[in-house]
């Protein structure tokens, strides 16, 4: 009788405890991870080509090329890392680049992507991280 409380305590404790997003398989466990979406996506069937389209897009219509204190356009390159942080909103984590006018442009137009449903690692939200390369 004890053997069989025992039993139905840890099975009951099991199921309790289970996580949602995360399966176990023998010795393997597996977490779902689940990417950013971006607003107007939430219905698509390929969330991770949408973001992307949109990603895409929101670059395009942000793009603009800085100026000197000439008015002259400054050329070259900056990479921008970044995250989208466990509520939805983009968050600079480090630009490279050789020219301060171009890292900051570059910074502008990523803090300017719109909150977001934050991606998920096993049913719970964790930041996301992303790299860009901008030419200028």
């Amino acid at each position: 009788m004890k053997k069989l409380l025992l039993v139905l305590f840890l099975f009951s404790a099991g199921t309790v405890l289970a996580q949602e997003g995360v399966k176990v398989s023998g010795n393997t466990i597996t977490s779902k991870e689940v990417p950013p979406v971006w607003p107007g996506c939430e219905t698509a069937p390929a969330a991770k080509a949408c973001f992307k389209e949109k990603l895409t897009q929101h670059l395009k219509a942000n793009y603009k090329f800085p100026k000197d204190a000439n008015g002259n356009y400054i050329r070259g390159k900056a990479v921008v890392s970044f995250e989208i942080n466990k509520e939805g909103k983009p968050v600079v984590t480090k630009v490279e680049g050789p020219k301060k006018e171009l890292n900051e442009e570059a910074k502008r137009i990523i803090l300017a992507i719109p909150q977001m449903t934050p991606g998920q690692l096993a049913g719970k939200p964790t930041e996301v991280s992303y790299k860009v390369p901008f030419n200028f």
